[in-house]
This record gives structure tokens, sequence and C-alpha cells, in this order.
């Protein structure tokens, strides 16, 4: 019988970073995966998605061998000819293009990789490349544009008090699943229940989701609509319950955010959002009996069409009643290796770093990212010519599946570094295989800040890269060092230095030595909450700004529009797509992969038993789902748990692709965010 030996690591698929033991034998198979019991803040707890890091490791689509040419001329070469004719190839088109030609796409698979994303990063910063597309404009620029517009720095993420909020508000959010929206909830199910033993836990979402299952009160708000709720518990908050106080001394705009919100009635917002006027005035009057409130939005509200007007509710009505850096409220994640508390921060005014694409001038630039909306324009006008991928899928992740395609296959060079074969690979140039989370040392570096304690995390590599796979740290300081580029620091050797150097350069100013975090046998906590640095070190004049003018204007467009239109209820023939995330995959990882008992997630379209029968679709048909991009072919699932009028679709599948039905012309003015729910759609047997 071959002996095996338990490794201590943690997840990196979500920013929760639950800690994990690995059991390897001796044939160096990962023959067990569980939650690491001392883990100070998952403390055992692993979600089905962190159990398949071994799934995930020995999965047949992993990448073991460099690749040369697009599928169907494509061949397996060594890592020297791939990277010699990279960047050649690279190095022609910053001659003709300029170095701004060669954009960077990174993702949460290139993002949980610590050193891979810094030398990403690097390689971009010594090329001289201004292109740089993420994940996060087709996710949650709002919170950027928000934290820079009120408070004056974009790096500005309010966390729920967990110790002591007495009122909690989830928008949109299904921390179950997810395990949090820039808020992690490792453990999600006994956090939830304790947040709603210790006071009240109110949900709102068009779903009855598995987090809506364990609040105090689930409103079933119709989608697209939590603005109108927001702004008139601002509006009566305002006239009676805001902490006057603290409004008279640390804000600005209070007499201009009264008149933007002035118009929302209790009828306007009973109309608005489907809800009754006693659920509505029961949220307002807990508002008014907590004092502070504890607010998080996801994925439910930042995909939606006016994302960017609900932020800013939810951030003013947090602010009135004095609940921002405040105990009992929320307070701001300075990060572990971040640390934002100790740093010299200048307030900005405006979240645009630099110019737009050329393509999209009404897009803006948030925090120097080009938004992933504008990806494909860009490639098509000639602008971009190359792109260094990591870790993001554009055929999943960006709108408009057809002009991803097309933008992908006009690339001059598609470079993606990647663990697995995708059709994003398919269509790459040269693929590089990288190691994979247990394969490579590693810090909980890039979400620090989201994290839901001040804490640090490192590992050693668990198992060592099989076949040709490399670190991408490695790779691509090997691909910059051929165009004569030293990614890492002046005078140093890619092919020499270790990995674990690396890590102590990329973990450098943390709150505690990466050596410390060596020694440790699982995650070093530093701090539970930190309160007070945002009032004292970053508010410009110790304010914040509560009616930016910009987002009062587009209100005042808003609220003028839903006067003049009276209901907003959808056609009969039509439904509103919402999204939808699932347990045993995030995004495109470890879609189609069965789990633990054999499960694995379907991309099938849940809908009202009420929807589905006026329409004439039975349990389990199939169907098309179509909006004004596009259509797709899934089957449906019929459940109560989803209010009348809405559908949802999960994403992150290639066969069922929600970015087929994700139009990239109609975003969000303020933060280039593509409608990703809401969408007006049909639905039709086949």
């Amino acid at each position: 019988m071959s002996e095996s030996a338990i490794h201590r690591t943690f997840c990196r698929f979500c920013i929760a970073y639950c800690g994990a033991d690995i059991e390897i034998d001796a044939q160096q198979q990962v023959v067990g995966v569980r939650g690491d019991p001392d883990h100070p803040t998952s403390q055992g707890y692993l979600c089905p998605k962190g159990r398949a890091l071994g799934i995930n490791h020995h999965d047949p689509r992993r990448l073991d061998h460099p690749l040369l040419g697009r599928a169907g001329n494509r061949r397996q070469v060594g890592w020297d000819e791939l990277l010699d004719d990279a960047a050649l190839r690279l190095a022609e088109v910053v001659e003709q293009h300029g170095p701004s030609s060669v954009a960077f796409l990174v993702g949460n698979g290139g993002s949980f990789d610590a050193s891979g994303r810094w030398a990403l990063e690097q390689l971009q910063r010594k090329l001289g490349s201004r292109t740089r597309y993420t994940n996060m404009t087709v996710d949650t620029p709002a919170k950027p544009v928000l934290g820079t517009l009120m408070g004056g720095f974009p790096g500005l993420v309010p966390a729920i008090d967990h110790e002591r909020a007495t009122m909690t508000v989830l928008l949109g959010c299904n921390p179950v699943v997810s395990h949090g929206h820039m808020n992690s909830f490792p453990d999600p199910v006994r956090r939830l229940r304790a947040l709603g033993d210790q006071g009240e836990l109110w949900v709102i979402d068009p779903r009855r989701t598995e987090t809506a299952a364990l609040a105090t009160t689930h409103l079933a708000i119709r989608p697209d609509t939590d603005w109108a709720l927001l702004a008139h518990a601002v509006r009566e908050i305002v006239r009676s319950g805001a902490d006057t106080a603290y409004v008279s001394e640390h804000t600005v705009g209070i007499d201009e955010l009264a008149r933007a919100v002035a118009p929302v009635s209790l009828e306007m917002a009973v109309r608005v959002t489907g809800l009754s006027a006693k659920a509505i005035e029961d949220f307002v009057a807990a508002v008014r009996r907590h004092g502070r409130i504890a607010m998080q939005t996801g994925t439910g509200a930042t995909f939606s069409p006016r994302s960017t007007l609900v932020e800013w509710l939810v951030w003013a009505l947090s602010i009135v009643t004095g609940s921002y850096d405040r105990p009992g409220g929320m307070w701001f994640h300075p990060g572990f290796f971040k640390q934002f508390d100790e740093r010299n921060l200048s307030p900005v005014d405006s979240p645009a770093f630099g110019p737009g694409p050329a393509s999209r001038p009404d897009l803006p630039n948030v925090t120097g990212e080009m938004p992933g909306a504008a990806f494909a324009d860009e490639v098509l006008a000639g602008n971009v010519k190359a792109a260094v991928i990591a870790g993001l899928n554009p055929v999943t992740a960006y709108p408009n599946l057809g002009r991803q395609r097309q933008a992908l296959d006009s690339l001059e060079v598609a470079i993606v570094a990647d663990v697995m074969a995708s059709e994003l690979t398919d269509r790459a140039t040269h693929v590089l295989p990288v190691a994979g989370p247990l394969e490579r040392a590693d810090l909980n570096y890039w979400a620090d800040f989201l994290m839901i304690d001040i804490s640090g995390n490192h590992t050693p590599r668990v198992i060592d890269p099989v076949a040709e796979r490399r670190p991408q740290w490695q790779a691509l300081a090997q691909l910059g060092a051929r165009m004569n580029l030293d990614v890492i620091a002046e005078g140093v050797n890619p092919d020499t230095i270790s990995e674990e150097e690396i890590i102590d350069r990329v973990g450098r100013g943390a709150r505690r030595d990466v050596d410390e975090l060596r020694r440790s046998p699982t995650a070093v906590v530093a701090d539970t909450s930190v309160f007070g640095w945002v009032h004292d070190r970053i508010l410009p004049d110790g304010r914040w700004r509560l009616a930016p003018a910009s987002l009062v204007a587009s209100f005042a467009e808003l609220t003028d529009v839903t006067l003049d239109t009276g209901n907003v209820e959808t056609p009969d023939d039509s439904l509103l797509l919402i999204s939808a995330r699932q347990l045993r995959h995030v995004n495109f990882q470890l879609t189609g992969v069965p789990l633990g008992g054999g499960h694995r997630d379907e991309p099938a379209l849940l809908m009202n038993p009420t929807d589905a029968n006026r329409l004439g679709i039975a349990d389990g048909s199939t169907v098309q789902v179509k909006s004004p991009a596009g259509h797709v072919i899934t089957t449906v699932r019929t459940t109560d748990l989803i209010t009348a009028g809405a559908a949802a679709l999960p994403q992150g599948f290639e066969d069922v692709n929600v970015a087929a039905l994700v139009s990239d012309d109609d975003v969000d003015p303020h933060s280039g965010m593509p409608r990703q729910t809401a969408i007006p759609i049909t639905v039709t047997p086949l």
C-alpha cells in the first residue's frame, strides 16, 4: 500500500481563500482534499469548488505542452521555439503600431496567481503599453467609480462589520453560492445565520436564492428596480432618521441629494419595484430602528443597466446613517499587502486616469483599465493588434459573442497563458501551459482587500508541475527577456531566480513579513477590522461627497422618464433575464466537471411556472432564448423560487453562452459596464 502525505495550502478559486489540506500519494496523485480545520477564517469549511482542486489538477483538458499556431494549423513545440516566435512577432507589432497596440488581459484565473499577475503587470509596464483589460470592467466597475466620486479613492471597499452589524442588507448577492462579491464569506451559511441572529438580515433579489432562504426578510423585487427602493429609502431617511450631526460634520451635498431623490414617492417605488407598500415601509422603518446598516451589492446589482446609480444610492444611504468607517456598519479594508491605511494617498476627483478607447470614446477608462465592452471594437478597428491573455476568457466573459470570436481571430498575435484548454486557447496563436494552483507557490495577494479579515497566507507548491507546465511568472519573464525587457528587475535572470524569491518581491511591504507567513502553519490574521483611517487619511477635506453632479443628472433623467411612462412592466411575450451563479463552478472554471457524487452544474434556464404555462413551455423542454444581441438554445427548469416576469441563466458555459445574449452597445455610461442582467428576452419552445 503506497504512502501518502498531507500538504496544507489554500484555495484560489474565489476571494474567500479558504484553507485546504491536500493528500498526495507516492505517485504524485491528489487522492484527497478537505478543509483545513486550523485555518483561522474558514475553520475547516471548503465548498465544492475548493474540494475540486484535485479534479481540476488531473482534468484531461489541462494544457501540458506549448502550442504554436491557431487550431487547424497548430503544432506542439518546445518552450524556446514558442517564446522566440512570440517575442519576435510582438516586437514587430510594437515597431509598426506602438506599444499600446498590445493589449494585456487578466481575469480571476490569472489574478489568483499572485506572482503570475505581478509578472503580467510588470511586462506591460516595461513594454510601455497603456492597454489593459480585466474582469473588473464586466463585473463591478461601479464600485471604484463610487469610491472615487464620493470618497476620493477608487480602492475604497466597504466591508460588513460581522462582529457588530445589527442590520445587514444584501442586494442581488448570493454568498452561499458565490462566497461574496467584493466582500468574502468563507463558510457563508454559518456567517449569514450569525448576522441574522444578532439582528436582521435582509436579502433583496428577484430570486429566492440559497442566501434569501436564510434571511429574516426577503424582498422579491422586480429586476433592475433596486434604484427605486433605495432612492425612496434615502428620501425618507434624510427627512427623518439620518445621523444629522454626522452628516453636518462629514458630508457635502446633502441638499442636492435630497432634491435628487424627492420625486421617488412611495407610490412610485411600489409601481416600479413590484413590492408592496408595507414591504417598502418596513424596510425604511428597519433602517431607522437600527440606525447603522451594513449593505453589500452583488452581481444582481452591479450587472444592471443602472449599476452606478444603484451603487451611489447604497453609499448615500450608508453615509447619511453614519454607517461607513464606523463600528456596527461597514469598515474599509486596507489590505494585508496593500496597506492603504498606512500609505500617503492623495484624493482624486475622477475615476478616469487616461483616455478611453479610441473606437468607443463614449466609454470611460476606469482606474487605468479599458472597458471590456470595447475590446472587440478596438481589435476590429485596428487599434489593438496583439494580446497577452492570462486567466481571462473573453469568449465567456465579454459581451457580444460573435464579435469576440471575430476579434480574437483578427489578432495578429494572441498569446494565452492558461491551465485549461478552451475555445479561447483554440483561437490563440501561442498557448503557454502554466502551472495550476497546486503547482506553484502563492500568496493571497491580489484580493487581500476583499477578504473578511486582514490576513496573509503563504503556500509552497504542493506538487511539482507535470509535463511541460511552467509557472506563469517565469514564462512571461522569459518572454520579456527575449524582447530585452527586465520583467523581474534589472539584471535578474528569469531562468535562475526561484519562485520563492519572486514571492518575496510580490509580498514586500505587507503587514507581516513573508517569512512569518512561511513559518505559520496556516493564515496569519493581523486584524479583524479597522476603523477611522478613511476619515482621517482619505476623504477630501474629511467629507463624503453625497451628490456627484454626473450621477445627479443621470438620476434626474431616470426619474423624469419613469414619471412620464408610468408602469415599467415588460410586454406579455417577454421576460427579463437575470444573472445567476452556481455552486460547483466559478465563471469558466470547473464548468462541466462532475464533482462530489457525480454532480455538476448545468446551464438550464430557470423560469417561474406561471410564465412557463403562459408561454406553453414544459419543465425540461428545449427552448430558444433570444435577446436583441443574439440567442442560445437550452433546457428549462421551472421553479417558484424566481419571481414571475424574470428568468435566470447561469454564466460561464461555452455551449450555452450568456455572452451571446449580452450587447456591447448597451452599457452604463458612468462605468462602461455592459447590461448583464434585466436583459429583455423571448423564450420560445423548440
